[in-house]
């Protein structure tokens, strides 16, 4: 069977500019000068005159502009197709979000400006903390965290704020082997131990593991929840009693809030504090380097101990509040990514409560649709109902010698972006599928006709998945010696 393909490539094997280089050849044109011409070597010095550039590609202006529009067709985009990654909610950022941004009064802010001409940014700073707090329960925010790992830093440095006001900081975190991988990597740079805690037959906690674990040693549980398995952890309530019957608390990493909004509260369900990742629950744009943001909310009595400054109004006017004795400091320079912070504000008003409510609905209906279309073909290890991913193992495949590294490179001959290889640790040779929101029933369907296509292979000719990608201008690499011995640089032979 070959799948419609999501797109194709325009061209496989563009070769590299230098191959195209003709001496001589330029891709400018100059007017002829109408002032008098100068020695360069006079005006500069002789020591800073170049001639030439070494090996420098000489090319005309239609191929420079047919060469890079080219390989721009090779660039994977969520505008051109799915993004199957688990718990990296690769999701289409809607355009209205782009305009509202790029509003000049915006745009144009910045945060070296007096209050008094900045009440616009404030308001809209007020309302997303308002709209915020209103999704997760929780009673006090700041915006100020730059991306989700850097949230998670943030809540662990509340928590141990509050520990060292009552008396001890304590010594340890307790982190299911579920959890995101920034978890005990959170933990270790704030100064504690890591302990994990084993996952039961379900994919959730194990409750009495984590009752022999908790001690007056321990800090807090960092869950994620759904957690990376695409669970729900059912006991989430017993293990928040658990924690706090010791005086710990529970961080909830908020990175797959988008399978609760507008139906459960992290507030409502015993969470002292958790971050948001804006990119994959509201949609701002994610990855590539550029500015995130990870807003951390808590319960009341963390309040004190956020960073400055805090939002405040006073009288008609609002004001940045540095009066906070009991603050960790700032975390960042300024408060936020502003540009992205306009972002998540549109996204959440355009939707609105029972708007935001569908796209949980449907994200959750997409990930259990391609877990019933691609169960006969793959393991399922945990047979739980799932809700934004689902989780599969290769091990069926495994039997054939082709493992998940194999399958999603073949997938990239069917025109889709890989899904997450090899986690969660906890599922061996895990395939992690997350569909999001934003795909229609055609690109889910497709995506399900590729993934059954690649099973077919490895049943009947495995060679095909072994050697995969096949339409790509380099096939199957050496991935040990690439990640050792990397070639950065193209010299000419």
């Amino acid at each position: 069977m070959i799948p419609t393909k999501v797109r194709s490539h325009l061209v496989q094997n563009e070769g590299l500019i230098f191959e195209r280089s003709s001496p001589g050849k330029k891709g400018y044109q100059l007017p002829e000068l109408d002032v008098p011409e100068v020695d360069p070597v006079a005006a500069l010095g002789a020591g800073n005159i170049r001639s030439t550039i070494e090996d420098f590609p000489e090319v005309s202006e239609v191929e420079v502009i047919r060469h890079f529009t080219r390989l721009s067709t090779w660039n994977y985009a969520i505008d051109l197709g799915m993004y199957p990654l688990g718990s990296c909610t690769m999701k289409y950022n809607p355009r209205i979000n782009e305009s509202v941004a790029r509003i000049d009064g915006l745009a144009w802010a910045h945060p070296y400006q007096p209050e008094s001409l900045s009440q616009g940014v404030m308001e809209i700073t007020a309302r997303l903390e308002e709209a915020l707090l209103e999704i997760t329960g929780l009673d006090a925010i700041t915006l100020q965290p730059a991306a989700g790992a850097h949230g998670e830093l943030t809540g662990i440095l509340l928590v141990r704020a509050f520990l060292e006001a009552q008396g001890s900081p304590r010594k340890r975190i307790l982190t299911p082997d579920s959890a995101h991988g920034t978890n005990p990597a959170t933990a270790g740079i704030a100064g504690y131990e890591v302990q994990n805690i084993r996952s039961n037959d379900q994919g959730m906690i194990d409750l009495e593991e984590l009752a022999r674990a908790v001690d007056s040693d321990v800090a807090a549980l960092m869950v994620t929840n759904p957690n990376t398995l695409g669970v729900f952890e059912e006991n989430i309530m017993q293990a928040a009693d658990i924690l706090h019957a010791k005086g710990a608390m529970v961080y909830m990493d908020g990175a797959n809030m988008n399978a609760l909004v507008g139906i459960a509260r992290p507030g409502d369900f015993g969470i002292d504090v958790m971050h948001l990742n804006l990119h994959k629950t509201f949609s701002t744009p994610h990855g590539g380097g550029g500015p995130g943001g990870g807003p951390v909310a808590v319960k009341k009595h963390l309040e004190p101990y956020l960073p400055v400054p805090r939002l405040k109004r006073v009288k008609d006017a609002f004001t940045w509040d540095y009066d906070q004795p009991q603050s960790i400091g700032r975390v960042r320079a300024f408060y936020g990514n502003f540009g992205v912070l306009v972002r998540a504000l549109a996204y959440i008003y355009a939707h609105g409560g029972p708007g935001l409510r569908n796209a949980t609905v449907d994200a959750v209906l997409n990930a259990n649709y391609l877990r019933h279309r691609l169960r006969p073909y793959f393991d399922l290890p945990y047979d739980r109902p799932n809700m934004h991913e689902v989780v599969f193992s290769n091990d069926r495949q495994a039997d054939k010698g082709v493992r998940t590294g194999d399958m999603a490179k073949r997938l990239i001959d069917y025109g889709f972006h890989p899904y997450t290889v090899s986690f969660p640790l906890i599922v061996h040779g895990a395939l992690m599928i997350e569909p999001t929101e934003t795909e229609s029933k055609l690109e889910l369907d497709q995506f399900v006709e590729a993934m059954i296509a690649i099973a077919t292979e490895v049943d009947t000719e495995p060679q095909t998945v072994l050697k995969a990608p096949h339409m790509t201008r380099t096939t199957k690499v050496d991935e040990v010696t690439a990640a050792r011995r990397p070639i950065l640089r193209w010299r000419p032979a």
